[in-house]
C-alpha cells in the first residue's frame, strides 16, 4: 500500500492535470505555481501527513487539501489557485476575515485600495481602505507561512500605506 505522500502526489497530479489554468506542478523541483500570482511554493512531500479531496459547495468542483506536519495546510481550488489560512499574527483579530484566502484575493483587494488612492487623488481615502489593507496583511502573512515569497507584494502594500498616511495626515 502506498504511503500518504505517494497517494497525495497521485491525487495532486490528477487535479493539476485538469486545472492547469489555476495551478501548475513541477515534479523536478517539487513545487506548485499559483498561476494567477505567478508565484511558487515548495512542496515538501516528506512533511505531508494527510490529504483530503472535497467538493466545493458552490462550484461543485473537486478540490484538494494537503495537511502538513507543522499544522499548515494548503488547498488547490478552482477558482483561486493555492489557498491557505490567513494569519492575524501581525494584525490581531479582524471582523469579516475569510478563514481561507489566496493570492488572487490579495490582488483583488490591493486593486481596490489602489482605486481609492490613485483614481480619486483629491479625496481622502475612506475607512474601508484601512480594512482592506489589514486583510491584505493577513493574506500575505498566511502566504508566507505556507512558503510563498511575498516580499515584493509587501513592498507594494507598503507604498500604499505610505500614500494613505500622506493623505490622512
Amino acid at each position: 500500500m502506498a504511503n500518504v505522500a505517494d497517494q497525495a502526489k497521485a491525487k495532486l497530479r490528477a487535479w493539476v492535470e485538469t486545472h492547469r489554468h489555476v495551478v501548475l506542478f513541477d515534479e523536478e523541483s517539487s513545487s506548485l505555481m499559483d498561476v494567477a500570482a505567478g508565484k511558487t511554493i515548495p512542496l515538501p512531500w516528506r512533511n505531508v501527513k494527510a490529504f483530503e479531496e472535497k467538493v466545493h459547495p458552490e462550484t461543485k468542483d473537486n478540490y484538494l487539501v494537503l495537511l502538513f506536519d507543522n499544522g499548515t495546510q494548503i488547498a488547490l481550488v478552482d477558482p483561486g489557485g493555492i489557498a491557505f489560512s490567513s494569519s492575524t499574527e501581525n494584525t490581531g483579530p479582524l471582523t469579516d476575515l475569510p478563514p481561507v484566502v489566496c493570492l488572487k484575493d490579495f490582488y483583488t483587494l490591493k486593486g481596490r485600495v489602489d482605486h481609492y488612492l490613485y483614481d480619486h487623488p483629491d479625496e481622502p481615502p475612506p475607512k474601508e481602505v484601512l480594512d482592506l489593507v489589514m486583510i491584505c496583511i493577513t493574506t500575505l502573512d498566511g502566504a508566507r507561512a505556507v512558503g510563498f515569497d511575498v516580499g515584493d507584494l509587501e513592498g507594494d502594500l507598503e507604498k500604499s500605506l505610505n500614500e494613505i498616511e500622506r493623505r490622512t495626515s
